[in-house]
């Protein structure tokens, strides 16, 4: 038995997220169906995370095993010339027989990105939200501070009582800022984890609260509360990109 990690992108748009599902087309299900072509075998392709419908991913990782061992530079040739050009296997090696893309997993990067101007080139356009409401960056700068650190996110994930949010919803949020880019800014969130759509609720919150249709206060209250019915509605999934994944140095 031989265990191969891969890097992967993909355009998230036509998918209905990472994860199998019975009614709509998945990067794990187009991973694994290509597999089948190449290795004649049926391995699970095992993602860090799934990343919901419309969402991307520049760093996605994940683990399969297969019963004979195959060259990984013609393996990841033969599957990137099957998988929809939507989906792509930038790296693929053989790993440690150990190795684990989900629960290995020390820390996650996402990345939102907004536009801000009057018009928004098409090419921009379907992987930015677009705001044109004025917006208090004083606020959000600190409504991001009070999110960072250990807390209970339970209440900033939808299906809080599914999944890991069900019993874990600790997390620690190491980095929230706001970066300057052409056109508007991005958001970068890192932390050890992150719930279900915690990441467009987080930004559904600092639009809000830097429309100032929400108070600073709101966040503590909403900590406190746990309840998901405080958070405003989620940003939108096509401006949200997984960047990156790290794990354990000697990992592999």
């Amino acid at each position: 038995m031989t265990r191969y990690k891969i890097l992967i992108s993909y355009i998230g748009t036509d998918f209905g997220g990472w994860q199998i599902q019975p009614n709509a087309p998945s990067i794990q299900h187009a991973l694994e169906k290509a597999l089948h072509h190449v290795a004649r075998e049926t391995p699970r392709v095992i993602g860090s995370g799934r990343t919901d419908a419309g969402v991307h991913a520049l760093g996605q990782v994940a683990h399969f095993t297969l019963e004979k061992e195959m060259d990984p530079y013609r393996l990841r040739y033969s599957l990137n010339a099957l998988l929809p050009q939507r989906i792509r296997v930038m790296e693929l090696h053989i790993c440690a027989p150990t190795f684990h893309a989900q629960y290995d997993a020390l820390q996650k990067e996402y990345h939102y990105h907004i536009q801000t101007c009057p018009v928004v080139t098409p090419f921009v356009r379907p992987y930015a939200w677009h705001i044109q409401w004025p917006l208090d960056f004083t606020l959000l700068n600190q409504a991001a501070h009070q999110l960072l650190g250990k807390h209970d996110f339970v209440a900033f994930a939808n299906s809080s009582n599914e999944g890991t949010a069900a019993h874990d919803s600790i997390r620690t949020l190491t980095k929230l800022q706001r970066v300057e880019e052409p056109g508007g800014f991005r958001l970068e969130f890192e932390a050890d984890g992150f719930l279900y759509k915690m990441v467009r609720n987080l930004t559904g919150t600092l639009i809000e609260i830097a429309r100032e249709r929400l108070p600073l206060t709101s966040i503590a209250t909403i900590f406190q509360s746990r309840d998901r019915r405080l958070v405003p509605s989620a940003a939108p999934a096509h401006g949200l990109f997984l960047m990156r994944v790290d794990y354990p140095s000697l990992e592999d």
